[in-house]
């Protein structure tokens, strides 16, 4: 993010307030709730780099980690960050939540690696270029590089409990799996327009695509197809509960994703 907006808007659902944090670079974010508090780290597409905010909008660190290649998603675990890099050949890389480096190659040899989702020891891999969710371990081991196949251009991929949730692109669909790769329902969610990220809270799910963020619940019912309107390409988002009467959405736009989306269909 070359420079990060926020917009407030309140959405009146059960006193609910709802934050959509912009960027106009072509960026993912995900926000820790373990390792630095108040803290947003965003990827940089563009830039190779990812920047550290506080979720007032101060900048920590424009650069705090820098010589990527083609950042993209982004998972916190503790005080480690993994990024994809989105690249033809593209790798996960392993670093401090300071920005040191731990392993700039973690898990190499990936193909236009999207998104990740970590789940207790595990991290959980969207490559857009095989069409697949892979499977690693923190440390870098491969546990099933194929977990998931036959998706239609995977994106983004949230994980509730023993259950994956993953966005294709490609057909406009959300499908759920289980986290040992069963299928549980390809189509949970159809007639999508370009979904690209997902966030889950509870028994809900958030939805980017198509200037807009949907809501849906686990099952696949429609809570509210157009909760969020009026959005510039909006991509990656995130959903944190603080406390239990204050939800907390975060999203980011991306400049430029129209083209990059026709690159990897």
């Amino acid at each position: 993010m070359r420079s990060l907006r926020r917009t407030l808007a309140t959405v009146p659902a059960a006193g609910r307030c709802t934050v959509a944090i912009l960027s106009v670079a072509a960026a993912i974010l995900a926000m820790p709730t373990t390792a630095r508090a108040n803290t947003i780290f965003v990827t940089n597409r563009n830039g190779n780099t990812i920047g550290e905010y506080t979720t007032s909008g101060a900048t920590v660190n424009a650069s705090l980690i820098t010589g990527l290649n083609a950042p993209y998603g982004i998972a916190v675990s503790g005080s480690d960050l993994f990024v994809a890099n989105a690249a033809s050949i593209g790798t996960i890389g392993e670093y401090t939540t300071s920005g040191a480096t731990v392993n700039a190659s973690l898990i190499p040899g990936l193909n236009y690696p999207q998104f990740i989702a970590v789940s207790g020891s595990n991290l959980f891999v969207t490559t857009n270029g095989t069409n697949k969710i892979g499977e690693y371990t923190i440390s870098g081991a491969t546990v099933n590089a194929s977990l998931i196949t036959g998706l239609n251009g995977p994106s983004g991929i949230a994980v509730s409990g023993s259950n994956l949730f993953v966005a294709n692109v490609g057909n406009g669909t959300i499908g759920e799996y289980t986290t040992s790769g069963a299928t549980v329902n390809a189509s949970l969610i159809t007639g999508l327009t370009g979904p690209f990220d997902i966030a889950v809270s509870g028994s809900n799910l958030f939805v980017t695509s198509s200037g807009r963020i949907g809501e849906y619940t686990t099952s696949g019912a429609t809570v509210n197809a157009s909760l969020i309107t009026g959005l510039n390409s909006p991509t990656g988002i995130a959903v944190v509960v603080p406390e239990p009467a204050t939800g907390l959405l975060v999203m980011t736009g991306l400049l430029g994703f129209a083209g990059t989306r026709r690159r990897r269909a």
